[in-house]
C-alpha cells in the first residue's frame, strides 16, 4: 500500500527528473585443473545479465533484471532464464522500502565488501547459506548516520522457485559504522518449515576495514537444519584483503572454512584459498587470473588445484 500511494505521488513528478540506466552484465572464464583434476579444463560461461533500471525520481525505482544461467535441473550444455529482479523501491530520507522479486539482505552488504563476485562467490551464496533474490518486502531504516536496521519478509524459496512450499521467511539486521572505513553487520533469520519439516535458522556476523587503498574483513556464518533437516547444522568463515596497487591493478586473497555439526557433511567439508589480480581494462571489462585449493575435510580425497581467468564485461 506505501508502494502504491508513492507511485500515485511520483506521477505528478515532471517527466525531465526521470532517468533510468541499461544492465548488461557477463561473468565468464577460461579454467584449468591440476593434478587430480587435471581432466577438468575448458572456457565457461557463468553467469549473463540483463535488465533496466528506471527512475523517475522523488526517490522512486523501478527494476527488472534477468539472469541466464547454468542449473543442475538440465544438461550442462543449457542454459535457463530465471528472473532476478523485478521490484518497486521508493527512498525518503532515511528510509527505504522495496516490493517485489527483491534482493535479499542476508548477505547482500558482505557480497558488495567482497567485491569480486565474477571471480567468487560471497560464502553464504557459495555454500547454499540463503538466496541473493527472493518474492517479498523489505525495509532499511537508519536511525543515524552510524547505525542503520533492516527487516525483510519473503517467501523463503529463493529466486529459481519463488513459492513451492508454505511459510515465510523472516531476517532482521542491523550494520553498525562507529567511523569512517569500519563496518559491522549482524543478521538473524528464520525460514519457516511446513508438514512437519525443520524450520532452517540463519545467523550471520561480519566485520570489515575498508581503506584507500586496501580492505580487510571476516564474517561468519552458522545455519541451522540444513535441508530442514533437524541437526544438520553448518558453520563456515570467510576472510579476505584486498590490496589496490594503481587504478588499473587490484590484488585479493580469500579462504573459506565449511564446517558441519558431528561431520554430518564431511564429503562437502572444505578450506577453499583464493588469490589472484584484477586488470580493469577500461570501464566495462575487468580480467582476474587467480589460483584456487580446495582441501577437503574427509580422509581420502586429494586435494584440488585450479588456474582460473576470469572475466568480466558489461555497463
Amino acid at each position: 500500500m506505501l508502494l502504491a500511494l508513492c507511485i500515485g505521488i511520483n506521477a505528478q513528478e515532471k517527466e525531465k527528473k526521470a532517468r533510468g540506466r541499461a544492465i548488461v552484465q557477463i561473468y565468464t572464464n577460461f579454467h584449468s585443473g591440476f593434478g587430480a583434476v587435471n581432466d577438468d579444463r575448458g572456457f565457461a560461461l557463468d553467469r549473463s545479465y540483463i535488465g533496466y533500471e528506471y527512475m523517475p525520481g522523488r526517490g522512486l525505482t523501478l527494476k527488472g533484471v534477468l539472469d541466464v544461467g547454468q542449473s543442475s535441473d538440465v544438461n550442462d550444455y543449457q542454459r535457463i532464464a530465471y528472473i532476478k529482479n523485478a521490484f518497486v523501491g521508493w527512498k525518503w530520507r532515511w528510509l527505504t522500502l522495496n516490493g517485489g522479486l527483491i534482493p535479499t539482505t542476508q548477505f547482500n552488504y558482505q557480497e558488495n565488501f567482497w567485491g569480486y563476485r565474477y571471480v567468487y562467490n560471497s560464502f553464504q551464496d557459495q555454500y547454499g547459506f540463503g538466496s541473493s533474490a527472493d518474492l517479498g518486502i523489505s525495509a532499511s531504516y537508519h536511525f543515524a548516520k552510524w547505525i542503520q536496521a533492516d527487516v525483510i519478509i519473503a517467501n523463503g524459496e529463493g529466486f529459481r522457485k519463488v513459492q513451492v512450499e508454505d511459510g515465510l521467511l523472516y531476517g532482521i539486521g542491523t550494520t553498525i559504522t562507529p567511523f569512517r572505513g569500519m563496518s559491522f553487520r549482524l543478521y538473524a533469520s528464520i525460514n519457516e518449515g511446513s508438514d512437519g519439516a525443520k524450520d532452517i535458522v540463519n545467523y550471520a556476523m561480519f566485520a570489515g576495514y575498508r581503506h584507500r587503498y586496501f580492505s580487510v574483513a571476516l564474517e561468519y556464518n552458522i545455519m541451522r537444519n540444513s535441508n530442514r533437516m533437524a541437526g544438520k547444522n553448518l558453520y563456515g568463515f570467510s576472510l579476505y584483503a584486498t590490496g589496490t596497487l594503481n587504478r588499473w591493478l587490484d590484488i585479493y586473497a580469500r579462504t573459506d572454512g565449511l564446517m558441519s555439526g558431528d561431520d554430518w557433511n564431511e564429503q562437502n567439508d572444505e578450506i577453499a584459498i583464493i588469490t589472484g589480480a584484477q586488470f580493469k581494462l577500461g570501464r566495462y571489462i575487468k580480467i582476474a587470473p587467480n589460483f584456487r585449493m580446495s582441501i577437503p575435510k574427509a580422509d581420502g580425497v586429494e586435494n584440488r588445484y585450479y588456474g582460473y581467468i576470469s572475466c568480466s564485461f558489461g555497463l
